[in-house]
């Protein structure tokens, strides 16, 4: 760290805040970002909200435009009165993946706590967001206000048009099925901004053409479509569908025999918003350690320069502090590891290892170790790793060591725990193998495919769940979900367990042998 310098005058000398100082710190912080650790960053939207405001963003998932639904409002309910009772604190920002990348500033921070997230979240968010290839894969940051937008009106139309009532049941079912509405492993072709609004326009347009509240006098027959072309239509979607297909509420919007158009699109908003939030499932722990890294570079190179003093530095400090702690396992508040924790000091310790490497360092790492290019070798592994293989290649014997970090094996008959890896040499590629598992979201999510359905005969569906290491579901959470899946496929639902390791049938249920909800 260079020696402070005097040279420049402070950015802000009170602990209240205004416009200007937002400003002045923000185009200081932006220098650092640009001309220091070489970020690539989307344009910012920077809005400062009151606690209320920051409440309800979080009820609905922290995105400005959402459609209604009462488990937001639940929600709300549930962490307003968590926070008014002072039994839990709201985040100092919340920032939204697009194009502007929209910072939300809490009122109620002080200037210092100002400039520590503005470097977090509008830089170190942004550039994370912006250059990681999962977002890139995953995720059209320009796109999805304007998606929102029109998520919330066709919502807000379908409940005027079909009553409050028909829409909440396809949104339960359906967020009931989020976890299991993203592709994992391979994606359909995206279509572009244009070529997207131009098929809602056209769904939007047919509906008005064919709708008519004088149909509802008509009688039932009537409306029905002629028994030959519902028979084409099933021929047609059967010769469609392909097997194994993971993503649900895709094989149910596209494939369901009883779904309505409107329906339908409902199901898709649900899945564009799953399919959204999928690479930030994946990349908790180099998100937040990315931002965390860049908040504290940036403002101790603005310590440094003179920029700020040392009382608002040791406020900073404070605040990164509380960020990073970990508690310890006997420690009532652990919850597991830190992500900002686990984050920070891997990439503290890539910067080590590539400007102070020991002979370990240089064993367990020979492309980097000693390059003295640390902000390159963070800027490739923010862009082209996941949570799973970030720590699979980048976590060290040494930071193993300082976390003290070791494995323990578990099983359900035993009265006691195996420790399986100490920290020796095979010890350490264990712990850190395991470690990378349990951030694999293809080993800590159900496996659940649709695997059969007979739309021409019984029109019954068929359900797969491969089990991997004995984790069957639970049994009262999956019956209720099997009861939401039968409500959007209109007939019976079967669903299988089988033993990835030996093909075995492990259970089977079928949504007949549960009856209709009470």
């Amino acid at each position: 760290m260079e020696k402070r310098s005097k040279s420049l005058p402070l950015l802000f000398t009170s602990s209240d805040w205004n416009f200007d100082d937002l400003s002045r710190v923000y185009d200081a912080i932006r220098e650092i970002a640009v001309t220091e650790l070489r970020l690539d960053f989307y344009p910012n939207q920077i809005e400062v909200i009151s606690s209320e405001q920051m409440l309800d963003a979080y009820s609905s998932i922290g995105m400005p435009l959402m459609y209604q639904h009462w488990s937001f409002g639940k929600h709300f309910v549930h962490e307003s009165n968590l926070y008014r009772k002072g039994r839990m604190g709201l985040a100092y920002e919340l920032v939204i993946n697009s194009n502007p990348c929209i910072t939300y500033l809490m009122e109620e921070n002080t200037m210092a706590l100002q400039t520590l997230v503005i470097a977090h979240a509008s830089f170190g968010h942004n550039h994370f967001f912006k250059n990681n290839y999962l977002f890139q894969q995953w995720t059209d940051a320009g796109a999805i206000l304007s998606y929102m937008e029109f998520a919330k009106s066709f919502i807000a139309r379908c409940e005027e048009r079909y009553g409050p009532a028909a829409v909440e049941a396809v949104l339960d079912a359906s967020h009931a099925l989020m976890p299991q509405a993203v592709f994992r492993y391979r994606r359909r072709p995206r279509l572009s901004v244009e070529r997207e609004r131009a098929r809602i326009r056209e769904r939007l347009e047919h509906e008005e053409r064919t709708f008519s509240d004088l149909w509802r006098t008509l009688p039932l027959a009537a409306e029905a479509e002629a028994p030959r072309e519902v028979e084409t239509d099933m021929a047609e979607r059967q010769s469609a569908i392909e097997y194994p297909e993971e993503n649900l509420l895709y094989f149910l919007e596209k494939y369901s025999p009883v779904l309505k158009a409107w329906q339908r699109e409902i199901l898709r908003i649900v899945r564009v918003i799953a399919q959204y939030f999928y690479p930030q499932r994946q990349t908790k722990v180099m998100n937040e350690g990315c931002a965390t890294f860049v908040h504290y570079t940036i403002m101790n190179r603005l310590y440094d320069k003179g920029q700020i003093s040392e009382g608002t530095m040791l406020e900073v400090l404070q605040n990164h502090s509380n960020v990073v702690f970990q508690p310890h396992f006997d420690d009532p508040r652990y919850g597991g590891l830190n992500p900002y924790t686990l984050g920070f000091n891997m990439m503290r310790d890539i910067q080590r290892i590539c400007t102070e490497p020991t002979a370990e360092d240089r064993d367990w790492f020979p492309d980097f170790a000693g390059n003295g290019d640390w902000c390159g070798t963070l800027l490739d592994a923010w862009a082209t790793h996941r949570d799973e293989s970030f720590i699979r290649q980048f976590l060290s014997p040494a930071l193993i060591r300082d976390m003290r970090l070791f494995s323990l094996q578990e099983e359900s008959s035993d009265p006691y725990y195996e420790v399986t890896a100490i920290h020796d040499e095979r010890g350490y590629e264990r712990v850190r193998s395991s470690l990378a598992n349990s951030y694999d979201v293809g080993m800590t999510q159900p496996d659940i495919q649709a695997v059969g359905a007979d739309l021409k005969g019984d029109r019954k569906l068929r359900l797969k769940h491969t089990v991997h290491n004995g984790a069957t579901l639970v049994e009262e959470t999956r019956n209720e979900t099997m009861r939401y899946i039968q409500r959007l496929w209109g007939h019976e639902v079967s669903l299988v367990g089988v033993d990835a390791q030996t093909d075995k049938v492990l259970y089977e249920v079928s949504s007949k042998e549960l009856g209709e909800k009470a």
